[in-house]
């Protein structure tokens, strides 16, 4: 059934916006447009979008806008409102099912057995060819005129079913060139789309192949055919290019535009590197896979000697516990340093998803695919977010509350690019219930000479003048992450919890951070409650990359600062990845200071008071403080650096396979837990955080609380 309508259309030539008339035909697998409606009627296409293998998407900040990706080549649209897009996307999404049966999975057998049965219907063609030919003739030499008659009618009828039975096994001869993973000309001609097409249009097409001219003549007009002729061979034989032909300038091999000055309506600014598949990504990790290991073993001393992986242990059967791979070896597999790009793109990705998601779904039950995680647990990466603790403990040397303020959000902002090890979007573990995560970093404050807050602190191993940081998966359903934060010697403190709900968006994936966290001067009993914003990966069917998006907002009740700050994405059309913009307003809601640059590179503040733009901060320039983390062989079963070992190890060798068993041996330990209380009707019980309100965890040990019992 058709879908038409019109839709504003983008074009780079112009920069804009312009108005077309679509008709989508789910049968063709294409969506056909023109400049006008009245130009559709007078069939003038502008330009067609094949939709075989097409991929859908949208964006979480527009309502109104969705994209095809096909042959290479990035659509943009936008309908009139949300309800309006969504009308397209639903009949889109169809008409792509409709299109993309998969006959790339066919054993060689099966191909084989299709090329038989072609041979056998060719034979049966002729046997029928031959038995007319004989009617045919017995006709001729039929006397009385009734009896002719009836010859004839019969004889019309046979070469009518013949003519059919020619058309299908052209019809099966395209099918097996497409089947064909060797054929040479496959590439040349979308097969399927032809096939879909010569069904609709079959009678037309029978009587304009040229390969079967010869035979419609001679039959049409009475003539014998000769099977010994070279134009009369059979229909086996005949070269199904002539098919295709005779459809091609209905059905186009790849989307496109007819107009001369319209050559750039596809994003002309977006490069698509064709990184290798996840075949060739494979092969290549598998030979690589001793290097690799070499590479990290030869970082631990050179105790290569010492390791003994137990291959036969398939189960993941008492890993966390029986291992034989020395903890240096793991250690190494930490080091914090840039991430390699493992991550077979150029479709893979997507194609994972698409296999399991539709636009908008929720994304927390897909499996997604080992390669993509990053070798840390979503609890370390909260870590990072102290990854400059002196911004942090420096909010609490300024003297007025604006003052104060101003360092909230500029340590609020100098966090996010700490967060990210790689360009291209990674996914961190998702945390087991009941893991933690403890580290501390080392300002270089003079500590107090007892330490006895540090010590019964998150982080007991730490100083007074250390920042500690601690965190623990508190919920399961939904996946609660409990966090907090501390510098004794600076009386500051920061709790919060978090969790992620992510999005599958076509072309894009988004995480929404839902919860707030909440930071705490102790000596000014003031407290900031802030946001966070959502993290996008971006093409992920091309080159991905990573953004953040979304407003946030900063509020303290008791001085009546706030700001709120936008993460800006950025446009498909102009425009620049990683902006932000931002406004601080004092206890009148009067704004005294816009921000302005980019969350990853130099930002900007300018003050109403001086009107002067001066450097807010500059994470360029501004080293990281690296995070302390207690060795492996000194943690707990559940803290993440020790639980996720195995995964992490492997993941850094490249044994996807094995980091994939590993991961799965986790989380099936924890359904079993799971089952196992549900059972038994036990709630689960937390080890460094209480229930403190609807999905809502406190630290039990907070530092306001250990100064009150030391008063």
């Amino acid at each position: 059934m058709l879908f038409e309508g019109p839709l504003s259309k983008w074009t780079n030539v112009i920069q804009g916006w312009q108005y077309r008339f679509f008709v989508l035909d789910p049968t063709q697998g294409m969506l056909i447009y023109y400049t006008s409606k009245e130009n559709m009627a007078k069939g003038e296409r502008r330009g067609v979008v094949l939709l075989r293998r097409a991929f859908l998407g949208i964006d979480s900040e527009d309502d109104s806008t969705f994209t095809i990706r096909s042959h290479g080549k990035t659509f943009h649209f936008q309908a009139r409102d949300a309800e309006e897009r969504q009308k397209w996307i639903s009949n889109l999404e169809e008409a792509i099912s409709l299109n993309s049966i998969n006959t790339e999975k066919l054993s060689v057998s099966n191909t084989s057995l299709f090329e038989r049965k072609i041979s056998e219907a060719d034979a049966y063609l002729q046997l029928l060819i031959d038995q007319v030919n004989e009617l045919e003739q017995k006709g001729n030499q039929e006397e009385d005129t009734k009896e002719q008659e009836c010859s004839r009618r019969v004889i019309a009828s046979a070469k009518r079913l013949i003519e059919a039975v020619k058309y299908s096994i052209v019809s099966l001869q395209l099918a097996k060139v497409h089947m064909d993973p060797h054929s040479d000309v496959t590439a040349a001609v979308d097969y399927q789309a032809v096939l879909s097409h010569m069904n609709i249009h079959k009678d037309k097409i029978l009587h304009h192949n040229e390969a079967s001219a010869n035979f419609i003549q001679s039959s049409v007009s009475g003539q014998s055919f000769d099977r010994n002729d070279p134009d009369n061979t059979s229909i086996g034989s005949l070269d199904f290019r002539t098919a295709v032909n005779a459809v091609r300038k209905n059905f186009p091999v790849s989307s496109y535009s007819s107009s001369d000055d319209d050559g750039d309506f596809y994003d002309a600014g977006e490069t698509m590197e064709i990184l290798p598949s996840a075949t060739a990504i494979s092969v290549e990790q598998t030979e690589s896979t001793d290097r690799s290991n070499n590479d990290v073993l030869s970082k631990t001393n050179d105790k290569s000697s010492k390791i003994k992986m137990n291959e036969n242990q398939s189960d993941g059967t008492n890993r966390l516990n029986n291992s034989q791979i020395p903890f240096e070896i793991y250690e190494a597999a930490y080091e914090e340093e840039p991430e390699e790009e493992l991550a077979p793109i150029d479709g893979t990705i997507i194609s994972h998803l698409i296999s399991q998601a539709r636009i908008s779904m929720d994304l927390t039950k897909i499996t997604l695919p080992t390669f993509i995680l990053e070798r840390r647990s979503f609890l370390e990466m909260l870590a990072d977010f102290l990854a400059h603790p002196d911004q942090f403990v420096n909010v609490t040397d300024h003297q007025t509350p604006r003052d104060r303020f101003i360092q909230v959000v500029k340590w609020y902002l100098s966090a996010f690019h700490a967060g990210r090890k790689s360009a291209v979007p990674k996914k961190p573990y998702n945390p087991i219930l009941g893991e933690t995560f403890q580290c501390c970093y080392d300002i270089g404050t003079s500590p107090s000479s007892s330490n006895t807050l540090a010590k019964d602190g998150p982080v007991p191993w730490s100083s007074d003048g250390n920042v500690t940081f601690i965190a623990e998966q508190t919920s399961h359903h939904p996946p609660i992450a409990s966090f907090y934060a501390e510098c004794p010697a600076k009386h500051i403190q920061i709790d919060g919890c978090l969790w992620t709900k992510s999005k599958f968006l076509g072309l894009s994936v988004a995480v929404h951070m839902i919860g707030d966290a909440t930071l705490t001067l102790l000596d000014h009993d003031e407290h900031y409650v802030m946001t966070f914003p959502s993290a996008y990966g971006r093409s992920i069917l091309g080159v991905p990359w990573f953004e953040m998006g979304g407003k946030v907002s900063i509020d303290c009740e008791k001085t009546g600062y706030s700001a709120n700050i936008e993460f800006l994405t950025k446009p498909f059309y102009n425009g620049k990845k990683h902006q932000i913009t931002g406004t601080l307003l004092g206890p009148e809601k009067k704004e005294f200071c816009k921000i302005d640059g980019e969350w990853n590179g130099i930002m900007y503040a300018k003050y109403s008071d001086t009107k002067i733009s001066d450097i807010f901060f500059d994470t360029k320039s501004t080293p990281v403080i690296k995070k302390n983390v207690r060795p492996l062989v000194e943690q707990d079963d559940f803290e993440s650096r020790r639980l996720w070992k195995d995964v992490t190890f492997y993941l850094k060798s490249k044994q996807l396979d094995k980091a994939t068993e590993s991961k799965s041996f986790l989380e099936q330990r924890q359904r079993e837990g799971a089952k196992e209380r549900a059972d038994r009707t036990v709630k689960w019980q937390t080890k460094y955080f209480m229930e403190s309100g609807e999905q809502k965890w406190s630290y039990e040990k907070k530092l306001n609380k250990r100064l009150k019992q030391q008063s």
